[in-house]
């Protein structure tokens, strides 16, 4: 059943308590009494202490924005979406208020289980030291439930429901719900075009100073909800593209710069060794004690002085003093090799190591296997999308072949970078040989685009 409509005088009273937030990519955002229930509380400002890039600001000094930022953007680009579906199909579908407010909800809290350091700390860090998978949407589901009964918030149980299903959606946990469409909003796990996506593609390439040339208002006005699925214009075709291409660029350019993995790999084993002293994993099943969790646990331990911390905040100085660990070179695994490559480990490159005298340690060595793709590996993402011909009264929903569109799109959609690191500058020239006789055990010739220079080679 449909929510009744608000008087005048209730329109008036609920704009009145709106909180007028302005942010630098969507200008006014405003949210609501019920959404400030959850703003307004240690958990969600907590993520103002969480850098959206995580450690990208030691590379680009602009990208200091914060996860508070990015959901907040979310929260309001989910809120449009939803918007816009209901203002041409809402009676069509069934849109109700709660429906409203249940998408928006998804998008505010969405990152609200994250740990530091963007996913260094989840995809790097955890590993090492635990067997069992931990994600941060599994605990933003957990806050939820920690945040509405530490501060009593009155909200509908079917609505924090729906919300946590929404923002653990993920192609690995298909859904099969009523107005399944819904759930493509926030985290989309069909086809991956979501306004997370949106949200942090803009503010990310405007925080680094790049260009971007993928913009999400066009899509969000022209969707349409067909046979229970967000679908696109035929002829958005191209502009979908973008955005799977301009996220990868992302990848390449920013989230993976060798100097910023240089940076995340010496985080890593800084906290790998305060863990023990500062038990960081024991908090991350405990929303209690998980959101007090932030990115100020770098200048705890800096600023230390405790003898147990010692080799922890000696890797932190050296970030500090642009000591970082040197790359040394790297190769893309060839297209034959991908579908059953495992992985190099610094194991691998310390038994290819040429007799010079020196004896490399795997703790001299750094490894980084960096997958970039269009979010679906080796798939076309795009083939996972629906599309119609245009608007009108009877919708049928259709993927296009790729080859449909332009002979110009790639023909291959996963790249795998194997990336070397020196821990040591004196030890580059012997780590450099080492992953150059890797590559020619392994291939049979060097995969590398050049050898390391000389210069860095010298290096002391």
């Amino acid at each position: 059943m449909a929510s009744p409509a608000l008087t005048t005088e209730e329109i008036y009273l609920e704009r009145k308590l709106l909180k007028h937030v302005r942010d630098n990519v969507h200008g006014n955002i405003f949210l609501e009494p019920i959404f400030l229930k959850f703003v307004d509380t240690e958990q969600f400002q907590r993520l103002r202490d969480l850098k959206q890039l995580g450690l990208t600001h030691m590379v680009y000094p602009g990208a200091v924005h914060s996860r508070f930022e990015h959901s907040v953007g979310v929260y309001w680009l989910a809120g449009k979406a939803v918007d816009i579906i209901k203002r041409y199909q809402g009676l069509e579908l069934g849109i109700e208020h709660s429906d409203v407010q249940t998408v928006k909800l998804a998008g505010l809290l969405h990152d609200i289980g994250h740990g530091p350091f963007s996913h260094t700390f989840e995809r790097q860090f955890l590993p090492q030291l635990l067997s069992d998978p931990w994600s941060h949407e599994e605990m933003s589901v957990k806050m939820i439930d920690y945040m509405v009964d530490e501060h009593n918030i009155d909200m509908d149980p079917e609505i924090l429901k729906k919300a946590k299903e929404m923002i653990t959606a993920s192609p690995d946990r298909p859904l099969q719900r009523e107005k399944q469409f819904l759930y493509d909003i926030v985290a989309n796990g069909r086809n991956g075009i979501d306004v997370d996506k949106f949200d942090y593609i803009v503010r990310d390439t405007r925080a680094c100073g790049l260009g971007c040339s993928f913009h999400p208002d066009r899509l969000m006005e022209t969707m349409q909800v067909v046979g229970d699925e967000i679908c696109y214009r035929a002829k958005d075709y191209l502009t979908i593209y973008k955005l799977f291409a301009t996220r990868a660029d992302l990848h390449r350019t920013v989230y993976t710069h060798a100097k910023v993995k240089a940076i995340e790999l010496m985080v890593v084993d800084a906290l790998v060794k305060a863990d023990p002293y500062l038990r960081l994993t024991s908090s991350i099943h405990e929303p209690s004690e998980f959101w007090k969790l932030d990115d100020s646990v770098l200048k705890t331990i800096e600023t230390s002085s405790g003898k147990e911390l010692k080799e922890s905040r000696d890797l932190i100085l050296r970030i500090r003093r642009r000591d970082i660990y040197q790359f040394c070179n790297e190769f893309s695994v060839p297209k034959d090799r991908l579908e059953h490559f495992k992985g190099i480990t610094p194991q691998d490159i310390v038994c290819s190591q040429v007799t010079n005298g020196i004896t490399l340690k795997e703790d001299d060595v750094a490894v980084c296997n960096v997958k970039i793709d269009l979010t679906r590996g080796k798939e076309n993402p795009l083939e996972r999308i629906k599309f119609f011909k245009e608007y009108g009264e009877k919708q049928e929903k259709f993927p296009i072949p790729e080859d449909r569109i332009s002979h110009l799109l790639p023909g291959f959609y996963e790249d795998m970078i194997v990336r070397v690191y020196s821990k040591r500058p004196e030890l580059v020239g012997v780590v450099s040989a080492a992953f150059e006789n890797y590559q020619l055990k392994t291939f049979g010739r060097k995969a590398q685009v050049h050898e390391t220079p000389e210069k860095k080679k010298r290096k002391m």
